[in-house]
């Protein structure tokens, strides 16, 4: 089954909001077994709303629209929605109740213009949204099913998962697509494929599709059947995965969903383990990355960013003298800063980052890109060179992933557990 999305607001078209509900829609969609055929945006008004409702191809299924239901009167998504479905309108008392009770909870009266957000066409279903004023709202026509959400990414989610999945699988005939990633780190897509080339090869024999997704610094691996087997889907894909792993082990980190600073907190908090960390190039990104997993408290005891020489002395005792014979961007001070901040935090760990993010300030012997990453363990301190290239933001991902995944092997190494027993802690 085939499935379009589309995005509405010109906030979208003009660049000053990214549209990140598509992406999360499509990864839903597939994992329910329905395809994308297309996904595109449009501006709020009832000729491109109503143009593109008209344009939607026939053997689409499934449309979902986001965004233009708010309580303004630039939001008119509802009322051309309703004109397009030649239907009348009608007060849902539920709705209306919930938006009241919104704005109760929030210890402020409601805008009389909100009782607009419980004024829906009459011809659609509506989906319950408990996280917000304006309700999703399901249509059906020729044989095809619309439904409109909210924009604010957090809302049309709930709705999505709680009140239309449940009737998309009730109504709608899906196929049973099984999906596995593996997620990758430190090797580019290229050089991936040739290690896996003779594997991939053999996919084709039992209809397993394989497709790699890059971002900076890393390459997810997910591998696809359509499962009209009698249920044997699930067996082939974790035949082929486990075949794979061994190919890739020294990239592989986890699956699915997982992230790199899930993956090192799982290991940090299983064995007992403390981490600090020092930054310069990243900014401390990679303290970020660390503090949105949950519980990291318990084992991220504190970070500097220390991004000028002085501060690196003061900090983090960086020798001066080291500092200007070789530079911050370099295996001295890339090591001197982790074990300073180890020592600084009392931790068992410590990773620290020194380079040229760029654009500039690069120079011949350290091109923009250049990058040291130093490890402190309990038995031994070093760093390692890496360029990542010349896009700044992209450095500073790349960096943080790279620190991050250095981190995790020094911790199996820690606890001697191979690579693929890692994979599969919980």
């Amino acid at each position: 089954m085939k499935a379009q999305i589309i995005t509405i607001g010109d906030e979208i078209l003009i660049g000053q909001i990214v549209d990140t509900n598509s992406a999360w829609l499509a990864t839903e969609l597939n994992s329910l077994g329905i395809s994308i055929d297309s996904i595109f945006s449009i501006a709020d008004t009832r000729s491109a709303i109503h143009g593109a409702l008209d344009i939607v191809p026939k053997d689409v299924r499934l449309v979902l629209m986001t965004g233009g239901l708010g309580p303004t009167k630039d939001d008119i998504t509802k009322d051309a929605l309703a004109r397009w479905f030649d239907s009348g309108w009608k007060v849902d008392p539920k709705v209306l109740e919930r938006v009241k009770e919104h704005f109760r909870l929030r210890g402020i009266p409601m805008p009389e213009v909100n009782v607009n957000q419980a004024r829906v066409p009459e011809k659609c279903e509506v989906l319950t949204n408990s996280l917000g004023s304006a309700p999703g709202m399901w249509f059906e026509k020729n044989g095809c099913v619309f439904i409109s959400m909210p924009g604010v990414p957090f809302e049309m989610k709930h709705i999505f998962s709680d009140a239309a999945v449940p009737e998309i699988k009730k109504k709608l005939k899906l196929q049973n697509i099984i999906h596995r990633t593996i997620l990758t780190q430190g090797i580019g897509e290229s050089s991936l494929m040739e290690i896996i080339n003779e594997w991939e090869d053999g996919l084709a024999i039992d209809n397993v599709k394989l497709a790699y997704l890059p971002s900076p610094g890393a390459v997810r691996l997910r591998l696809s059947i359509n499962d009209e087997s009698g249920g044997k889907g699930q067996e082939i894909i974790h035949d082929r995965v486990e075949a794979l792993l061994p190919l890739i082990k020294d990239y592989a980190f986890g699956f699915q969903r997982e992230t790199l600073e899930s993956v090192v907190g799982k290991l940090l908090t299983r064995y007992g383990y403390t981490l600090a960390i020092a930054e310069s190039c990243t900014g401390g990104y990679i303290s970020h990355l660390i503090t949105s997993i949950s519980g990291s408290s318990s084992y991220f005891m504190g970070s500097a960013v220390t991004y000028s020489y002085e501060a690196k002395t003061r900090a983090l005792d960086v020798s001066q003298a080291d500092l200007n014979d070789v530079g911050a961007v370099s295996e001295e001070v890339a090591k001197q800063m982790a074990a300073g901040v180890r020592d600084l935090y009392k931790t068992d760990f410590a990773i620290s980052s020194t380079g040229i993010a760029g654009p500039g300030g690069g120079t011949p012997d350290k091109p923009v890109g250049t990058v040291w990453i130093g490890v402190a363990t309990p038995t031994e301190t070093f760093a390692l060179k890496f360029s990542m290239g010349d896009k700044r933001e992209r450095n500073i991902r790349k960096t943080a992933l790279q620190a991050l995944q250095l981190l995790r092997k020094e911790i199996i190494k820690s606890v001697k557990i191979s690579e693929l027993e890692s994979l599969y802690l919980k």
